[in-house]
């Protein structure tokens, strides 16, 4: 972004999602302390994504394209409030709002999907951006076995959210491999 001075094919409302996603999975900073380096990267999470925000909506704004970013978020926002309200390991605000973070994270590229469907193609910068996205997701699922085979350690809830994220990039990496990897722009259809 800082480079080509453009946010042009970024769903703004995704980074925005993507910001509530960190505040609330790391409400943690102010109460519990595990090391200076997670310390680090939970606050370099917040600082960056609202970052990002701030860029989008007015340093670069007149590059800010929001009449193709019309995907209305709070969609996303009210069920994944509810379903965290639900369904989570133990009724209290700060695991209710760890959890609303980990259902959010796995639909929160859902508008910048829409956004690449709506204006029929992506850039290359932003399918490899949308290709890095996907990419650490499908990386956590190495991560869950990991785990589970050494530690014994199994969270339904992120494992769940984790695969749904998953099988929501499943057509775009798809169109990742047989487009961009020849060099031509993605076109999703409408």
């Amino acid at each position: 972004m800082w480079k080509s001075r453009s946010v042009a094919g970024i769903s703004g409302k995704s980074q925005i999602l993507f910001a509530m996603v960190f505040v609330t999975r790391y409400l943690d900073l102010f109460t519990s302390f595990i090391s200076v380096y997670n310390t680090s990267m939970k606050l370099f999470f917040i600082v960056s994504s609202f970052l990002t925000v701030f860029l989008m909506y007015f340093k670069f704004k007149p590059t800010y394209d929001s009449n193709h970013d019309t995907f209305r978020i709070l969609f996303l926002i009210a069920p994944v409030g509810g379903l965290a309200f639900l369904v989570n390991h133990e009724f209290s605000p700060m695991e209710i709002l760890w959890t609303f973070s980990i259902y959010l994270e796995s639909v929160a590229i859902l508008p910048q999907l829409f956004m690449v469907s709506k204006t029929g193609e992506a850039e290359t910068i932003t399918s490899h951006y949308l290709f890095a996205l996907g990419s650490y997701r499908c990386l956590y699922l190495f991560n869950w076995l990991y785990r589970y085979y050494f530690d014994g350690f199994f969270d339904l809830i992120a494992v769940v959210a984790g695969v749904v994220q998953t099988i929501l990039y499943c057509d775009f990496f798809y169109l990742y491999i047989t487009k961009v990897m020849r060099g031509k722009k993605i076109s999703l259809p409408a």
